[in-house]
């Protein structure tokens, strides 16, 4: 039993040793200029732009791995990641299968115009091979998806340069299905939100913690009814959060936020899912303040407002979404003698357009005046509408102050009779 064992240990250690040697040799080969030279003309023809990397490596400890440091992508601007490590499942290596384990990627510099590019550079390259071959593309390898991955520093620069900094985790299935996932934002816009999601069959419950208080809910995934189409589909509730921080850094609307919001997104590859994605939500804000606009100065003015604020005891309505547009109906605002109602709508650029009726007690009596919103979100503004301009002028003439205002009132309701007149 005794010379059983050491001869165990021997072949063990001569198993250890060899595996240590041809990892050296491995080790030596992935730095030479050659064979990385050869992985960046491969890389760069396979995405259609070029690739540069500082080294390759084979890692033993803490856990094996092959490693890549350095990456650049020379997009405009670049797209930089410091380290990226693959850990391969080795029973599957000795299978001939390749799986990987766990992604690690470290300290990465995604910009979205980059990553556009990205898409971009290869789409053409696969319309250019497949136009070369005269027949339809078709399906290369398939991706190969790891089952944990981990983003430790992960920086994402997005149109106008704003970032955010996050950690992340996610594990897939068996299946190839969400299992948990968790994340931080470390830095920039939205710093300091944390959230987690879990399977539990086939749902999804979620929270996110965000601006004091939180977001939760449940999603779901299911086959939608044409062939190869995805729909995600969902319940979040609001409660309590701050609404300048989903807004972040700009701060067009402060307060406490409740809300309900049901999505859905149906769509055939994951990148489409935020351009499909529709929602509805009821909303009410608490001790709102509305910046960039004074609703008061306003209507008694009767004339253009930019800049100042609005405050509001409660704000109420709701918000339709489909991609990055948005329509805001059903408004109603209240906060002592003024109270407003109104539709507005934003664009994907935030341009905003609509129409508010603004109705506030004065020491000259009531007077509710019309108002279209213009700007953006970030620099609102509020004129007269035509119509209400004429009557505005008429107004005055006939009984100065409180005359003004109520034959804006009445302009508007002609207005909209003799458009052909006064426009909108």
């Amino acid at each position: 039993m005794g010379r059983l064992l050491k001869w165990l240990a021997i072949t063990l250690a001569a198993f250890a040793l060899l595996l240590v040697a041809v990892a050296m040799a491995l080790q030596y080969w992935l730095r030479t200029d050659d064979f990385r030279a050869r992985v960046e003309k491969e890389a760069t023809a396979a995405l259609g732009v070029p690739l540069k990397l500082g080294r390759l490596s084979i890692d033993l400890w803490p856990l094996p791995a092959v490693a890549a440091d350095q990456v650049r992508l020379q997009t405009q601007p670049p797209l930089t990641v410091e380290r990226v490590e693959a850990r391969p499942v080795w029973t599957g290596l000795l299978a001939g299968r390749l799986e990987i384990s766990t992604l690690v990627v470290r300290k990465a510099v995604l910009p979205a115009t980059s990553i556009s590019a990205l898409g971009a550079a290869m789409q053409k390259k696969s319309k250019a091979a497949s136009a070369a071959r005269k027949q339809p593309s078709t399906p290369g390898a398939p991706i190969v998806w790891p089952r944990s991955v981990v983003l430790d520093d992960i920086t994402w620069v997005d149109e106008k340069g704003q970032r955010i900094t996050v950690d992340a985790k996610a594990d897939l299935g068996g299946d190839g299905y969400l299992d948990d996932a968790s994340f931080r934002v470390v830095a920039g816009r939205f710093a300091g939100t944390h959230g987690k999601v879990e399977r539990k069959g086939d749902q999804w419950p979620l929270r996110i913690d965000i601006g004091g208080g939180h977001i939760a809910g449940k999603l779901q995934l299911h086959p939608g009814k044409a062939a190869g189409v995805q729909v995600l589909s969902g319940q979040l509730s609001t409660e309590n959060v701050e609404v300048s921080a989903l807004t972040a850094p700009s701060k067009p609307l402060t307060g406490k936020i409740q809300a309900q919001t049901t999505l859905r997104s149906e769509f055939r590859e994951p990148g489409q899912v935020v351009d499909a994605l529709v929602t509805q939500t009821r909303f009410t804000v608490r001790d709102a303040i509305v910046m960039g606009i004074d609703l008061a100065k306003a209507v008694e003015t009767v004339g253009m407002n930019r800049g100042g604020i609005t405050r509001l005891d409660t704000l109420a309505g709701q918000v339709a979404t489909q991609g990055k547009a948005a329509q805001l109906t059903n408004l109603v605002a209240s906060s002592g003698g003024l109270s407003a109602t109104g539709n507005v709508a934003m664009t994907a650029s935030r341009a905003l357009s609509g129409r508010l009726v603004v109705d506030l007690s004065t020491t000259r009596g009531a007077v509710g005046v019309p108002l279209a919103v213009g700007g953006t979100v970030d620099e609102p503004s509020v004129t007269l509408t035509r119509g209400a301009i004429a009557g505005a002028a008429l107004g005055t003439l006939l009984a100065p102050g409180v005359g003004t205002a109520a034959g804006a009132a009445a302009g508007d309701g002609l207005g909209e009779k003799l458009r052909g007149l006064f426009g909108r």
